[in-house]
Formats: structure tokens, C-alpha cells, sequence
């Protein structure tokens, strides 16, 4: 058991400071890391680049800046039997970058409509995340999915979310949950945590804007069951601002370093 006075290890989605990214991301993620955040998602992966950088490059930045790259976002949406071969050499190419980058985490942030319009469509972009799953572990990486509120709809009389969970293979598909998006989505976390333990690797804290600054977000009854849930890491996402989002996602971590009911680390 870690003590109180080490540093929490707690992650910052960079979607959240997605305008200072793209005009200036080497200064941005140097102020992460001045912050205290200990490693970063990426939501900038495109042509085995991450934010314009090579892979190697986007790693050292990181790691001077004091933090980890651990976890990113990105993917493609289904495809169908045409363009199967291409997508599954564009995931080979993907997780070659992120191999040599250090990443341990790839999540797929969305589905497309195909996934929400009808239970084959849904079953089918299963049976695709159980195939990209078992390439990522074939190269020593863990793939997830992160939702937004409407996987908590009822699809068929069955909801979305269940029926991902069930339909996945807990050896090739984690679950990014996002705490904020699944209380818009009228659920409770808890109940998640509670059906299938083990599958929620990652996630997301998220409030309406700066985390604690609605007063409607229940974490601690989640962090109650974070064993249970087999959360690894903790990782900020703002997405609207009461303040500056570098100042808003500084206040976020703040608020989490100050909450007693958050460890210092989750992953054994």
C-alpha cells in the first residue's frame, strides 16, 4: 500500500486540451507534466504519427516531460468484407506505432451508426473488436472501447452496453468506462462493476466540465469498487470549461489528488 505523501498516478485524456495540442503540443505536454499528471492518453494518432511526431519522438516528450504514454484513442469504424483486408493491414500498421511508442492501452473511442441501428450490426462490430483485440495482444498491447451515453440505450429490447460486454471475449476486449457518460446515459457504474467484474481497465473521470464542479457526479461510489472493477489506471477528460482547459484540466487533477477516496495506484 502506497502512503499518502507519494505522488498519485493519474493519467490526462489530451483530448482535453485539444486546441493547445494542435498549436503548440510540445509546450502543452510539457505543462502536463508540470502539473503532476504521471502519463497521458493520446487522441492524436494519425499516419503512424502521434500529433505530427514520430512515435519514438512522442514517447521521449512524454517521458521529459515526467509522465508515461500509456494509453491512446483511435480506431476505424466497421468494415465491411470488401475492406476487411485493408482495415486489418491499417490496425497493423497502427499497432506497430504504438508498440514503439510504449503504449500499453488501445481504445477505440466510437462506433458508427452501424453499431447502434440494429443487433446484427452491433453483433458484428463485436466479432470486429475481438479481432483487433486479439491482434493487439499478439503484440503485448490490451484493447478497449470507450463509450458515450448511447450505449446505455435499449437496442432489440436489449442494451447496447450488455450486449458488448457479452459478446466480447474478456481476453481480447477491455471496457474504457467513462463515468460521466454513463450517468448521462441514465446508469450507475456500480451495477456495471458489480455484473462484470474485471473488464473495466480504464477510465475515463469525467465531470460536465471540471471534475467536482457540478456537485451530480458520485465517484466515490465508484472508487469503492474500483478493485472490483479491475481498473488499472485513472484518466481525466474534460470536455467543456468553466476556466482556460489548461487550467480547467489542472483544477481536475487537483480535485482528484485531494479526494481520500483516491489510492495512489491501481495496477499491481
Amino acid at each position: 500500500m502506497c502512503t499518502t505523501k507519494e505522488k498519485k498516478e493519474i493519467g490526462l485524456q489530451l483530448y482535453s486540451v485539444r486546441d493547445a495540442m494542435k498549436e503548440a503540443p510540445v509546450e502543452t505536454v510539457k505543462k502536463v507534466g508540470e502539473m503532476g499528471y504521471t502519463f497521458v492518453e493520446a487522441a492524436g494518432y494519425a499516419d503512424g504519427k502521434f500529433y505530427g511526431m514520430d512515435p519514438e519522438a512522442f514517447k521521449s516528450l512524454t517521458e521529459e516531460s515526467g509522465m508515461k504514454f500509456i494509453s491512446s484513442h483511435t480506431g476505424q469504424a466497421l468494415p465491411d468484407s470488401a475492406s476487411w483486408d485493408e482495415t486489418m493491414q491499417w490496425w497493423d500498421r497502427c499497432i506497430d506505432a504504438h508498440k514503439r511508442a510504449g503504449v500499453k492501452y488501445i481504445v477505440q473511442p466510437s462506433m458508427d451508426e452501424v453499431g447502434y441501428n440494429s443487433l446484427d450490426g452491433l453483433k458484428r462490430y463485436c466479432e470486429y473488436f475481438n479481432a483487433v483485440g486479439e491482434k493487439c495482444r499478439e503484440n503485448g498491447i490490451l484493447f478497449g472501447y470507450h463509450n458515450h451515453s448511447g450505449e446505455f440505450a435499449e437496442l432489440e429490447g436489449q442494451v447496447i452496453y450488455d450486449f458488448m460486454l457479452q459478446n466480447t471475449d474478456p481476453d481480447k476486449v477491455f471496457f474504457q468506462i467513462d463515468l460521466y457518460w454513463i450517468k448521462e446515459g441514465g446508469k450507475n457504474p456500480v451495477d456495471y462493476f458489480n455484473n462484470y467484474p474485471g473488464r473495466f481497465l480504464l477510465w475515463h473521470v469525467k465531470d460536465e466540465k471540471e471534475l467536482g464542479a457540478s456537485g451530480e457526479m458520485d465517484f466515490e461510489s465508484s472508487f469503492a469498487l474500483a478493485d472490483k472493477a479491475g481498473v488499472d489506471y485513472i484518466i481525466v477528460e474534460v470536455e467543456k470549461y468553466n476556466f482556460d482547459p489548461l487550467e480547467s484540466v489542472k483544477k481536475s487533477l487537483e480535485f482528484l489528488q485531494n479526494a481520500d477516496f483516491v489510492r495512489n495506484t491501481y495496477k499491481e
